[in-house]
C-alpha cells in the first residue's frame, strides 16, 4: 500500500508576515529529514495580495511551496458550482468557503483530501518555550505550564521533530501508537471549562489531567495536535485580565506574560475537548467534517463533538510549538471578547442538542433561538469586566495606562450595544440565527462537495500556484 501524501498548510489572512512562518517551518522540516508539500491558503484582499505576494513568491524553500489565494479560490468555486449545476446552492458554497477562520480551513480540507495534513497558524513557530529546570509530572498529568514575565530568565527554546511526532500516530490504530503514549477517556484542563474550552479566569499555571478510561486497540487516530507555549490557547478575556493585573503595562495589545511549558507527555483519548486547530494534524484519507464557516473563532468545535464517536480517537503528540501572537490585522480586544461570548453560547446550545454524528459531519437540533436569560448572563459577566477596567483606570499611575483602560472600557460598552439588554438580545439573536443557518446548510452540502473535489483532485488537481522551484 502506498503511503499517503503529506501536506503542511498555513491558513492566513496576513500575507505580509507569512513568509517568515514558511521559512522557519521549511528549515525545521529540512533539519529533521521531511519534505511535505507546503501550501499557503490566503484570505487576503486582492489589494494586499498585490502588495505582499512578492515577499512569499521570492522565498527559497527546500520543500515544494504552493499558494492558494483569491484568484485560485475563485477558480475552485467556479468549478464546484459548475458541477453542482444549481444556482440556488451558489450562495451556500460561497458561505462555506467565505473569508473566515472556518472558511479558509475548509479549503485546506479539500486540497489535502486523500492525505495526511498538518496545519499551523501563521503566528506559530516550530519550537517551544520550556522551563530550564523541568519538573516530573504526576501519574495522571499530561502537561503542566505557567506564566513567565517576558524577557526574564527561567526558560529556554526547545525544538521537537513535529512531523515525525504527527506521523507516529495519524491514521494509525491505537495498537500501533508508540508505547510511551498514555491512554484515557479525555483530558481535563484545570484552567478551562471542559466542554466549551472557555476560561475559568486568568490562572498563573495550569495542568492537563488524564481521566482514565478504556481505549479500543482498533480505534484510529483521526486528529492530533502538539502542545504549545506562548499563550496556550487562552481566551481574549484572559489577555484583558493580564493587562488589568499588570500596573506597568500601558498598551493592551502588548504581551508581557508568556506561557511556558514545564513538562508534557503524549496521550491518546477517546474524546478531545482541548482540540487546538492552530497546531493540529488530520488523517484526511477519506475526508473529514467541515469546519464551521464562521468568523467567531469556534470553527474547530465541530471536531470536539465529532471525535466522540466509536472507533475514532485523538492524540496529543510528543512535540510542542510556540505561538507568537501577532497583533497585525487582529480585531480589537473588545470585539474579540464579544466574539468569544457568542461562540461560547453557541457551543453550549449545539452540544446540548447534538442528535447524530457520522463520517463527514454532525447533526443538532438547535435552531438559533436566544432567550433573555442567555443575553443577561453574558451582560452580567461583561459589565463586571467593564467595572474592573474603570476601577483600574482610577488607580493607574500613568496617563498612558489611564487612557488605554478608558478606551478599552468605552470599546467594550460599544461592542455590547451599550449594555442595553433588549438591544443586545436583538443583535445577539441576529448573529446567532445567521451563524446557525449557515452551519447547518454547510454540513448538509459537505459530503457532495467532498465527492466532487476528491475526483477532481485525482484527475486534474485543484487550482493552486507553484511558487518557483524548491532549492536543493
Amino acid at each position: 500500500m502506498n503511503n499517503p501524501e503529506t501536506y503542511f498548510v498555513v491558513p492566513t489572512h496576513r500575507l505580509r508576515d507569512v513568509s517568515e512562518t514558511i521559512h522557519e517551518y521549511d528549515e525545521h522540516f529540512w533539519r529533521n529529514g521531511h519534505s511535505p508539500q507546503m501550501i499557503v491558503f490566503d484570505d487576503s484582499t486582492p489589494t494586499n495580495v498585490e502588495k505582499y505576494f512578492t515577499h512569499l513568491d521570492q522565498i527559497k524553500t527546500r520543500s515544494d511551496l504552493f499558494y492558494v489565494g483569491p484568484r485560485q479560490k475563485e477558480e475552485f468555486l467556479t468549478y464546484v458550482n459548475s458541477r453542482l449545476r444549481n444556482k440556488r446552492l451558489e450562495p451556500l458554497v460561497k458561505n462555506l468557503f467565505r473569508p473566515s477562520y472556518g472558511g479558509n480551513r475548509n479549503y485546506t480540507l479539500m486540497y489535502s483530501l486523500g492525505g495526511l495534513m498538518v496545519s499551523s497558524d501563521d503566528d506559530m513557530r516550530p519550537y517551544s518555550l520550556m522551563e530550564d529546570s523541568p519538573e516530573s509530572l504526576e501519574n495522571n498529568e499530561i502537561s503542566r505550564g505557567r506564566l513567565h514575565k517576558l524577557g526574564k530568565n527561567g526558560y529556554v527554546k526547545k525544538s521537537f521533530d513535529m512531523m515525525s511526532a504527527f506521523f507516529d500516530v495519524l491514521g494509525k490504530p491505537v495498537s500501533e501508537v508508540p508505547e510511551n503514549y498514555e491512554r484515557g477517556e479525555l483530558l481535563i484542563d484545570t484552567a478551562m471549562d471542559l466542554e466549551t474550552n472557555a476560561t475559568k479566569g486568568l490562572a498563573d499555571d495550569n495542568t492537563m489531567i488524564l481521566q482514565r478510561g478504556k481505549v479500543s486497540e482498533d480505534a484510529v487516530v483521526k486528529i492530533a495536535q502538539t502542545f504549545r507555549s506562548g499563550t496556550n490557547d487562552i481566551d481574549a478575556i484572559d489577555f484583558v485580565d493580564m493587562f488589568l493585573n499588570d500596573e506597568q503595562q500601558v498598551n493592551i495589545d502588548d504581551l508581557r506574560d508568556l506561557y511556558v511549558l514545564v513538562n508534557f507527555r503524549p496521550a491518546v483519548t477517546n474524546k478531545n475537548w482541548r482540540m487546538d486547530c492552530g497546531v493540529a494534524g488530520y488523517d484526511n484519507t477519506f475526508g473529514l467534517p467541515p469546519f464551521f464557516p464562521t468568523r467567531l473563532r469556534f470553527e474547530d468545535y465541530i471536531y470536539r463533538l465529532w471525535i466522540q464517536q466509536e472507533g475514532i480517537v485523538a492524540a496529543h503528540v510528543d512535540a510542542a510549538q510556540h505561538h507568537t501572537k501577532s497583533n497585525y490585522m487582529r480585531n480589537p480586544p473588545a470585539s474579540e471578547v464579544l466574539n468569544e461570548e457568542i461562540a461560547n453560547l453557541l457551543k453550549r446550545k449545539i452540544k446540548a442538542s447534538l442528535s447524530n454524528v457520522d463520517d463527514l459531519g454532525i447533526s443538532f437540533d438547535y435552531t438559533g433561538e436566544v432567550t433573555a436569560s442567555d443575553a443577561e448572563e453574558i451582560l452580567e459577566k461583561i459589565t463586571s469586566l467593564h467595572r474592573r477596567a474603570l476601577h483600574a483606570a482610577e488607580t493607574a499611575k500613568s496617563q498612558d495606562r489611564i487612557d488605554a483602560l478608558r478606551l478599552f472600557a468605552a470599546n467594550l460598552e460599544k461592542s455590547f450595544y451599550g449594555f442595553e439588554p433588549d438591544f443586545f438580545q436583538h443583535n445577539l439573536l441576529r448573529v446567532v440565527d445567521d451563524a446557525i443557518a449557515v452551519i447547518k446548510a454547510s454540513i448538509e452540502l459537505w459530503p457532495t462537495l467532498v465527492e466532487i473535489c476528491y475526483f477532481q483532485k485525482i484527475r486534474n488537481g485543484l487550482p493552486m500556484l507553484h511558487l518557483g522551484r524548491a532549492s536543493r
